[in-house]
């Protein structure tokens, strides 16, 4: 029984871990989160699209201003180790921050992690 107890807090404490390091610095690449060659990768395939909506809640505009956005859908199927299936989708999602003119679309990746920036555009909290 105290195995089970520990094994279920194991897993309860890595799930809520972060999945990624975040970076205030500038992205330099410019199709940073902008191309599906080079999506935003918040990692966490069980919790990933509770890391994809943390991530979008950290996006600023470029003066701090609010950003709302809106999952299109999913697309680009990759092979990837991180999935039981061995391969993965990116998710689509439309970003707009007050003041805006444009709705710009980013690429995310769940499966994949790396040190995550804002894309250009944008900051982060």
């Amino acid at each position: 029984m105290k195995k089970i107890v520990l094994s279920l807090i194991i897993i309860f404490l890595v799930s809520c871990s972060s999945s990624s390091t975040v970076s205030k610095e500038p992205v330099a690449d410019a199709t940073y989160g902008y191309s599906k060659d080079n999506p935003i990768k918040v990692g966490g395939v069980l919790n990933g699209p509770i890391y994809e909506k943390e991530y979008l809640n950290s996006l600023t505009g470029p003066n701090g201003e609010k950003v709302w956005f809106k999952r299109n859908g999913s697309c680009c199927e990759f092979q990837s180790k991180s999935s039981e299936f061995g391969f993965g989708m990116l998710d689509i999602y439309s970003v707009v921050y007050e003041g805006s003119k444009d709705t710009v679309v980013l690429y995310l990746n769940m499966y994949e992690k790396s040190k995550l920036k804002a894309p250009v555009g944008f900051k982060m909290r």
